[in-house]
């Protein structure tokens, strides 16, 4: 045991380059330390305030600190925090039920984040195929640009290369197509298809929002040849676009369908849900988790389902939404040679640089955060707003005001 493991662990000081000396560098965080935080509020080591239209890549949609989430995990750790996989618990229960009635899905399968839910997803998908059909029904198809986690099984699905490179050789009988290529995906879809994974809208590939046709043409294609339809809804998820999963705006049911981020505000759990005729393929000893389900998650992901599911509640999403969506199109307007239009479901938004800052996101979001505006990228060409869905009209406002403003400083650096 080492000596220096005393009791000032806990109140050591610590800075930002305290992450270069101790954490892998995985990450390149930004140079303020956030150490609290309400709401849409955020403050730094320093006491500096800032307004926050990331919500944690989409996660806390309810708002840092929510009370009444806080309220039931307390509750809850005051009385049972874990079990092994040999006992289920009375909220993961709760928490099934509330998601499978308020979707398509009859099962769920809980994890500890989008990636695992994926791989669950993934692995469901051959575990059927293989099963009913054979093993030479293994192929899975996905997008280019889309992003579907960090397990080597996910990232290898996801059709982004640079983040597969050095970690080869990758799992095999993976194909990816253009995302809203209607004849590529009639192409590529044929009978060894075990699954087609999709995001109703590319979260990481720049904001893009499906088109229902391509989504409807997809479905029809894993119908024609035995595959099973994957939705990645980890991203426009849990009320992000007005409704609690996208699929049921886009008209078109999926047989699997992934969640994540949100369904926990901040807690990490993870979800995947289907039918019951699918789930049975995953019997006992097939898959599972340690910590998947478990009572803590579970209680904070049921008061997230009753808080988004209360009336009016996606109403204001949407509003919301319009109201920033309205501002980006006359940002755009009033400075064309910065950004392209905006595009986006809800309040999941994407805000393109014009052809002139191509590359350079980042670096506008790195002037606003100076300003006390906490943005997002989609990539080096777009930036990104997910602000929670509990944002306020002041808050639209102030957003816009800052972002204006620091366009002005992005084209004077």
């Amino acid at each position: 045991m080492n000596a220096k493991l005393d009791s000032g662990v806990t109140t050591r000081s610590v800075t930002r380059q305290t992450f270069d000396e101790v954490l892998v560098p995985t990450y390149a965080p930004a140079a303020m330390v956030p150490v609290r935080a309400s709401g849409l509020d955020v403050w730094d080591q320093e006491g500096k305030h800032y307004l926050d239209f990331t919500s944690g890549i989409a996660v806390t949609s309810l708002g840092h600190a929510n009370p009444e989430l806080a309220d039931a995990l307390t509750k809850q750790l005051n009385t049972l925090w874990h079990l092994g996989n040999g006992y289920t618990n009375e909220p993961v229960l709760r928490l099934a039920s509330a998601l499978t009635e308020a979707t398509f899905a009859e099962r769920a399968f809980f994890c500890n984040s989008g990636a695992e839910a994926n791989e669950a997803a993934l692995k469901l998908a051959r575990k059927y195929a293989h099963t009913k059909f054979g093993p030479h029904k293994s192929r899975i198809v996905s997008c280019l640009s889309s992003f579907h986690g960090r397990t080597l099984f996910t990232v290898s699905v996801g059709g982004q290369p640079k983040y597969t490179e050095g970690f080869e050789p990758l799992p095999q009988e993976l194909n990816h197509i253009p995302y809203n290529d209607i004849e590529a995906a009639r192409a590529a879809i044929t009978d060894d298809v075990a699954a087609v994974i999709v995001e109703p809208i590319q979260g990481e590939g720049g904001v893009i929002p499906g088109n229902p046709d391509y989504l409807q043409a997809l479905r029809d294609l894993c119908d024609q040849t035995g595959a099973l339809l994957v939705f990645d809804e980890v991203q426009s998820g849990m009320g992000r676009v007005g409704s609690l999963f996208a699929y049921t705006q886009m008209g078109v049911t999926p047989d699997i369908l992934t969640s994540a981020k949100a369904l926990g505000n901040g807690y990490p759990i993870g979800a995947m849900l289907t039918t019951s005729e699918i789930a049975k393929y995953l019997a006992v000893g097939t898959h599972g988790t340690t910590y998947g389900g478990n009572p803590l998650a579970s209680t904070v992901g049921l008061k997230v389902v009753e808080m988004m599911s209360r009336p009016g509640f996606m109403e204001r999403v949407k509003e919301a939404g319009a109201k920033i969506m309205a501002n980006l199109e006359k940002l755009s307007s009033d400075y064309p040679q910065v950004f392209g239009k905006p595009r986006g479901m809800g309040l999941l938004i994407g805000l393109p640089m014009a052809a002139e800052y191509q590359g350079r996101s980042k670096d506008y979001t790195k002037i606003a955060e100076n300003l006390g505006l906490m943005l997002l990228i989609a990539g080096p060409d777009v930036v990104r707003l997910a602000p929670a869905l509990v944002v306020s009209d002041e808050q639209i406002a102030e957003a816009d005001r800052l972002m204006r403003e620091a366009v002005e400083a992005f084209i004077a650096a």
